[in-house]
């Protein structure tokens, strides 16, 4: 099993930047694929980035493309989102998953709120 805790959430202006970590618990964190999920105000929660245990693949949905990052620490059980150029409608609840071996999200973590002003 893994533990997973969201922490770098905050208010920032439109154009600006924030870095999202995800701290796990367990031995087993490198073995899982991670990713990170949104979920605005009313909306299905949605994929916006993974990762391979190895890191050596990443994967984007379209709408952050170029504009999100995404990168893990094995050593330090942690998995980033680094965010630039905000736009409003990233405003929503962050959250990181461990996912299983089709990518689908095994376990959630409490997610982050990220709100973006215009």
């Amino acid at each position: 099993q893994v533990q997973l805790v969201e922490s770098g959430g905050g208010l920032v202006q439109a154009g600006g930047s924030l870095r999202l970590s995800c701290a796990a618990s367990g031995r087993t964190f490198s073995s899982y694929a991670m990713g990170w999920f949104r979920q605005a105000p009313g909306k299905e929660r949605e994929f916006v980035a993974a990762i391979s245990w190895s890191g050596g693949s990443t994967y984007y949905a379209d709408s952050v493309k170029g504009r999100f990052t995404i990168s893990r620490d094995n050593a330090k059980n942690t998995v980033y989102l680094q965010m630039n150029s905000l736009k409003p409608e990233d405003t929503a609840v962050y959250y990181c998953a461990a996912l299983k071996d089709d990518y689908s999200p095994g376990y959630w973590g409490q997610g982050t709120q990220v709100t973006v002003s215009s």
